[in-house]
């Protein structure tokens, strides 16, 4: 009977772990049981390169080494690259690791050492990630930070959360699923079908799209991709999206490829979080009251205003986004027009005074 994959992918890398030099394929399938059970070499090589793929897709760094004319020479996971480091935390500069390791600890491992007030900030920034309104991130967050807790004394810090003084975000919920199906699109380089409602027009469309990467910008996750087989790359709000469904067919060979001078945190930067989305563009007019260097910054973004040096006029999309990015200058800048982007502004500045009072 076949091996069991599972049992395949601990005798690989248990075959891999065991040595610090390069080990050739046909070494390998010799250590590996389930390799040996397949009816040709060709046969073992598919299983293995197929078993090779999926723990790579895992996150496990197996290494391909190549001679000197490309040849390929054997496969190699580097200790160092696949166990975590020992985790400890330091109380009065003294670290938590015992200074005895018992016969199953391995003493190889480098040491990761948390001063309390670094893990504090690590608790508290797994925290903010959860409120960013995305399930999807709320639980890695919350599974990143009690795997943690094996180790070091986090537990406490999540189970009593406390106030941090900011707003809770506006974004609309992502469904899980439609991200896992868009990631996996991205991965096999599948076109996927989409129904999509634009705000602006205030329709329903139906979309074929390449994606080109994933980002999360003013608690909203996008979808960068390309409009069409031969599109331009646009920006998709994913809560927008009603359903998405993968191209099934020739599964592993790519529908399309990503051009190799796009860089997707370059593309995400190119637009502020208040210019993206479909909705009807409105001008704003901001004054600039103060000189520290965020406000010399800012100074580059927008338009002048003809005869006031003091203003700069925007094209937004997201009214509560942009109204969020003056409040970050503490009144140094201040939006002037429209009233309602005036209204929300204070609005903002009001809740996030009343926090901070109640908090003190």
């Amino acid at each position: 009977m076949p091996a069991p994959k599972l049992q395949r992918w601990i005798d690989l890398l248990a075959a891999l772990l065991r040595r610090t030099q390069t080990v050739p394929f046909e070494q390998l399938v010799e250590e590996v049981p389930g390799y040996l059970n397949a009816p040709s070499l060709v046969a073992r090589r598919r299983t293995f390169e197929r078993d090779k793929d999926e723990l790579r897709a895992f996150g496990i760094p197996i290494e391909t080494t190549r001679d000197s004319s490309d040849n390929v020479t054997g496969y190699l996971l580097r200790r160092a690259s696949f166990y975590l480091p020992y985790l400890s935390l330091l109380h009065q500069g003294r670290s938590s690791k015992p200074r005895r390791i018992d016969r199953y600890g391995y003493q190889t491992l480098p040491e990761l050492s948390f001063e309390p007030e670094q893990l504090e900030s690590v608790v508290q920034a797994a925290r903010r990630v959860s409120r960013l309104g995305d399930v999807g991130l709320a639980d890695l967050a919350t599974s990143a930070v009690r795997k943690l807790a094996f180790d070091l004394p986090v537990d406490a810090g999540l189970s009593s959360p406390r106030s941090d003084g900011i707003p809770e975000p506006s974004g609309a919920p992502v469904d899980s699923a439609l991200l896992e199906v868009l990631d996996e699109a991205l991965r096999a380089k599948k076109v996927v079908t989409v129904e999509y409602h634009a705000i602006g027009a205030d329709a329903r469309t139906t979309r074929e799209l390449a994606p080109y990467g994933l980002f999360f910008l003013g608690h909203h996750w996008y979808l960068a991709a390309a409009d069409g087989p031969a599109g331009p790359v646009k920006n998709f709000r994913v809560s927008r999206m009603q359903s998405v469904r993968m191209n099934e067919l020739k599964p592993g060979t790519p529908d399309y490829e990503i051009p190799s001078a796009f860089r997707l945190r370059a593309h995400a930067r190119s637009r502020q979080a208040w210019e993206l989305g479909d909705s009807e563009v409105s001008e704003a007019i901001v004054e600039l009251r103060g000189a520290s260097g965020p406000v010399v910054a800012a100074r580059r973004l927008g338009t002048a205003v003809e005869g006031s040096p003091t203003h700069r006029r925007f094209a937004i999309r997201r009214h509560e986004t942009f109204a969020r990015w003056l409040l970050s200058f503490g009144g140094e800048i201040v939006p002037v027009s429209p009233p309602a982007l005036v209204d929300t502004y204070l609005a903002l500045a009001r809740a996030t005074r009343r926090l901070y009072l109640e908090a003190r």
